[in-house]
């Protein structure tokens, strides 16, 4: 079969659908991925790429197309705007140019931002074959639950764009059943909503190879670890105001491990409140390594 897979990141970004097509490729499957210059989360073009390099590249059997956008930088507001309207643009544009090829479906992976779906249906319209769109995030929900928009009449657009996208998709696959509803609620799609969750890697299940891995040190005491981006969806102000009322427990450690737009105001945030000795930043990991950190008796969140 032939699969064009849509997706705002892949490899080298660190997400789940760099696991599926490989797999699929693996299957002998031809897969072409459509995606970004890889920036996330840190908001800067990866070394080795570039607007104008590495546009086009075969990786693990997979066929790589990669459009140009405007990186998020540290994450700010219009930061983030011009990312996102670069990509829809960008990639709706090229989308017809960079996958010419004939190809049996389009599987988008929907994270952030929802977009990612029109050059899919670029290339649905163009070659008349089905649309399967895996929903990852919930828009508008997490634009209003960041705070990132809070006008009611920007959210009812989005809405509406969401909508529009729904519609015309011939599988609405979902990792998480409580999207139903919100789906239900934004309408556009009459078909049958599948549940397709995220899978744990084999890494974390079989703990044989994991000693000849080198971690930082680990502060002594009760560890409480934070994992994944450090993002304005986390909520950190409220993981640290409870590392401020637990200020007097000097036993009691706030491991963070990751990367994100809000990691240099988590950093600026621990220095302000005076918690540099119990809440320990200690970056990103390849993905391969964090099954060590997780085997440490340690309190996972």
């Amino acid at each position: 079969m032939r699969i064009l897979v849509v997706t705002n990141h892949f490899w080298p970004e660190n997400f789940r659908i760099n696991d599926l097509a490989f797999w699929l490729a693996e299957q002998r499957h031809e897969v072409t991925v459509l995606t970004g210059v890889p920036n996330y989360p840190a908001g800067r073009i990866f070394p080795g790429h570039g607007i104008f390099k590495r546009r086009f590249e075969i990786y693990r059997g997979v066929k790589i197309r990669r459009f140009p956008l405007i990186p998020r930088g540290k994450g700010k507001g219009w930061n983030v705007a011009l990312d996102y309207l670069s990509s829809a643009l960008m990639s709706c544009l090229l989308a017809p140019f960079y996958c010419r090829g004939r190809y049996d479906l389009v599987f988008v992976f929907e994270t952030s931002p929802v977009t990612i779906g029109l050059p899919a249906l670029v290339i649905k319209r163009l070659q008349s074959i089905p649309l399967i769109f895996w929903v990852l995030d919930l828009w508008p929900e997490s634009l209003s639950a960041t705070g990132a928009i809070r006008s009611l009449t920007l959210l009812g657009l989005v809405r509406s764009v969401v909508r529009f996208i729904y519609a015309r998709c011939d599988c609405l696959l979902v990792s998480s059943r409580g999207f139903s509803k919100s789906i239900a609620v934004t309408g556009g799609y009459q078909g049958e909503i599948e549940y397709f969750p995220n899978w744990v890697e084999p890494e974390y299940t079989d703990d044989r190879n994991l000693g000849g891995v080198n971690l930082p040190d680990l502060p002594e005491g009760f560890r409480i670890m934070f994992a994944g981006n450090i993002g304005a969806a986390q909520d950190f102000e409220t993981i640290l105001l409870a590392a401020e009322q637990l200020r007097g427990k000097t036993d009691i450690h706030w491991v963070i491990l990751g990367d994100g737009r809000r990691a240099g105001w988590l950093k600026s945030e621990v220095v302000n409140r005076g918690l540099e000795g119990n809440f320990h930043l200690l970056g990103s990991y390849p993905a391969e390594i964090m099954p060590a950190f997780l085997h440490e008796p340690t309190s996972c969140c």
